[in-house]
């Protein structure tokens, strides 16, 4: 462990760094079991609290994962790097592709919920989306798997005046998905709005995505939009902060 000149720091801090090194080392590879509370107890000299500390500690992070009456193990998951501008290209979705396999890299990526419905538009997404009052869009809720692993959650608005009776209004939207539909409908995509932030999850949010203690959620609103600046989609994103990694690929 790397000597930081700091012994003011906790206890359950310094060995959290020490496992913290060691998994980042190698030492503790992907599913092996960490030093439980009463080996740390042991080989440190502190009391039950501080071993549950420090353990408690990288779980929060999301580095480990405890496994009821088994132990504390390392993740074995590999964060999912999503390609915020490659996967939004015409190349992408206009060639049948799911913009989702820019990022799974052929991993196991799948919609394991969803529900199709028309309703009245939120005022949010009414102002963003132009509409009138009380006018309906068609609401697409998801929720995406990887290896197993809930990652994130998506719901999509869009205009049913403009989708009414197409694919977009039943489950599968069919290749290319959402976009290439809108392209056939006239309202091809052709400019994209990202805004992206952070907080803590809701209990729904930690249940649905079984997020682990302490980690916090990426928000991702994405707005397309046709020609003459129509705005003509909102989607709204959760992600399990500690399943994905965010990558914006560009030329100056």
């Amino acid at each position: 462990m790397a000597n930081t000149g700091d012994d003011r720091r906790p206890k359950y801090q310094r060995i959290a760094d020490s496992l913290r090194e060691a998994i980042q080392s190698g030492e503790y590879g992907p599913g092996d079991r960490l030093p439980g509370e009463n080996e740390l107890m042991a080989a440190h000299g502190v009391a039950r609290m501080t071993a549950r500390q420090a353990l408690s500690v990288l779980r929060d992070e999301g580095a480990v994962e405890a496994r009821k009456g088994a132990g504390v193990f390392v993740r074995d998951f590999r964060p999912l790097r999503r390609r915020g501008i490659q996967r939004l290209s015409q190349k992408q979705w206009g060639s049948g592709r799911s913009i989702w396999s820019a990022d799974t890299e052929n991993r196991a990526l799948e919609v394991d919920q969803i529900t199709v419905c028309e309703e009245v538009a939120p005022d949010h997404v009414s102002a963003v989306l132009d509409l009138g009052d009380d006018e309906r869009v068609c609401v697409r809720r998801r929720r995406f798997v990887l290896d197993g692993k809930p990652v994130l959650l998506a719901t999509s608005y869009l205009p049913m005046s403009l989708v009414a009776g197409s694919a977009i209004t039943q489950e599968d939207t069919g290749p290319g998905g959402t976009y290439a539909r809108l392209a056939e409908l006239g309202y091809k995509p052709v400019h994209f709005r990202e805004e992206v932030r952070s907080r803590m999850p809701s209990k729904d949010e930690v249940s649905r995505l079984s997020m682990s203690s302490g980690t916090p959620a990426m928000l991702i609103c994405r707005t397309a939009f046709a020609d003459e600046g129509r705005p003509v989609e909102i989607n709204e994103m959760t992600l399990d902060a500690a399943a994905y990694i965010l990558e914006y690929d560009f030329d100056a």
